[in-house]
């Protein structure tokens, strides 16, 4: 087991920080330029990626790997932990380890297949999306700091920026329209901006980031790009674009079963370890540590992400596209009539689609509720619920749920509309079932009209659309 380990420690290369106070032991405070031809020599593409990562074998050589639910872990000399302590002995120095919350064998080998996946140095799983975001605005922003933000981002993650690191951090935060190139230069003060933050995919507007511009921005005045992947992993590979560090919510996608709440941080091997320091960093001091059983469960899971992503995003597509015809207003990046699909088209890894995520503006709090309440109620359609990536279609008003903690003149400012839904587009059961399901929770929004005589009629040459549907898809 020791020459597993031994092997996995040299993939992830969890060295010591070797210098700079920015977590990134680059001296630099800005630039990242020497790790950069490192992430760049891995695999392209992402389930490629994943394929190439040490698999790790079990205890008595199975298949699978073997749990570490250790919290402790033993030394066979008393000065053994004294030398953990001092930095001279661990994971990467002998295969040994001290406690938990600082490194575990199991957690340690689901790290290498995240920074596999995102082609980072090196990646550390915590216990919530939420965490990961905290502890690393925490850790490289730092008391009185400065950051420029998209000002449409995740309710939870906009709260943390406008409301609770200001208060006990001093931290102050810029809000701007991240697609707006003048504007974030403008927002950037070189030597104060520590960090540059926005979502590859924004939460819920599906505005896609031009991380490549952005990344220019941010290194120019010596800040970071810290992006949020959790909308579309494998889809987007944002360091590969440019960005210092990729956050995510692996409760979303990555799972893939609404079971498991859990994060990830995905960067360099520095700034992991600068956040592991026994004495000041963010992850090691404020602890979000994520159980073993947990890791072992998300590593069974990872390898079958590519082609779940792939049958999300056709379906969403397929839906996106009938819904389109149907004279509803739909946001979805695969729609050529959508500002960011060339963007998308662009910078995407190809055969992936354009992700599982879209949204139907249906006018009002009312209506949306109405529609949600027949989808879930009467048809079966989906799940009136928050969270995405679920097998399951799940549907929320955000204006009023997920994007609430945003006050209501900044949700107008980014398009978010009351009427506003968005659903996370499973892949259970057939596209064809799903889709009539769909026509008839919208034929019974109102009573009878020439709009439900049409929709009838429409059904089957709708239907006939997945072909194109699918084309479409393959292309871009």
């Amino acid at each position: 087991m020791a020459q597993t380990m031994a092997a996995a420690s040299e993939l992830v290369t969890l060295k010591r920080p070797f210098g700079g106070n920015d977590g990134f032991g680059d001296g630099s405070n800005g630039t990242v330029a020497d790790e950069k031809p490192k992430a760049r020599r891995r695999e392209a593409d992402p389930a490629a990626a994943l394929a190439s990562a040490r698999h790790e074998f079990g205890e008595h050589g199975g298949v699978n790997m073997s749990i570490e639910a250790s919290a402790t872990f033993t030394v066979m000399e008393p000065d053994t932990m004294r030398r953990l302590f001092a930095g001279e002995l661990g994971p990467d120095r002998g295969d040994m380890y001290i406690y938990s919350r600082h490194f575990n064998p199991t957690v340690l080998a689901l790290g290498r297949q995240m920074a596999a996946l995102e082609g980072t140095e090196a990646a550390y799983c915590t216990a919530s999306g939420m965490s990961a975001i905290s502890a690393v605005l925490m850790q490289l922003v730092g008391a009185g700091g400065h950051v420029v933000a998209s000002q449409c981002l995740y309710g939870g993650t906009h709260a943390l920026l406008a409301r609770f690191l200001p208060r006990t951090s001093g931290v102050r935060a810029t809000f701007v329209d991240a697609d707006d190139e003048s504007a974030v230069r403008a927002a950037v003060v070189p030597g104060e901006t520590r960090v540059v933050y926005v979502e590859t995919m924004s939460n819920p507007t599906l505005a896609v980031a031009d991380i490549p511009m952005l990344a220019r921005v941010a290194h120019e005045a010596g800040a970071k790009l810290v992006v949020d992947n959790t909308f579309t992993p494998v889809v987007v590979s944002p360091a590969r674009l440019g960005a210092d560090v990729v956050v995510h919510s692996v409760s979303k996608f990555i799972s893939g079963g609404a079971d498991i709440i859990a994060g990830a941080i995905c960067g360099p091997a520095s700034l992991v370890n600068a956040m592991m320091d026994l004495q000041d960093g963010a992850l090691m001091l404020l602890g979000p540590t994520m159980n073993a059983k947990v890791a072992f469960e998300l590593s069974e899971r990872l390898p079958h992400l590519p082609l779940r992503i792939q049958e999300h995003s056709r379906r969403a597509l397929a839906f996106a596209t009938r819904m389109q015809r149907l004279g509803l207003r739909v946001l979805y990046p695969g729609l050529p009539d959508h500002p960011h699909h060339a963007r998308l088209a662009g910078v995407g890894n190809p055969g992936y689609g354009s992700g599982g995520m879209l949204c139907l503006d249906m006018g009002t709090e009312e209506r949306a509720n109405r529609l949600m309440h027949h989808l879930q109620n009467t048809t079966q359609f989906g799940l009136m619920a928050v969270s995405l990536g679920y097998y399951e279609t799940l549907m929320s008003c955000s204006g009023s749920s997920t994007s609430s903690e945003m006050p209501p003149e900044d949700r107008a400012r980014v398009g978010i509309s009351p009427g506003l839904v968005r659903m996370s587009v499973g892949y259970n059961g057939t596209l064809e079932q799903r889709w009539a399901q769909f026509e008839r929770a919208l034929a019974l929004m109102q009573p009878p009209t020439p709009l439900t005589h049409h929709l009838n009629l429409k059904g089957a040459a709708d239907r006939d659309g997945t072909d194109a549907a699918s084309n479409n898809h393959r292309k871009h």
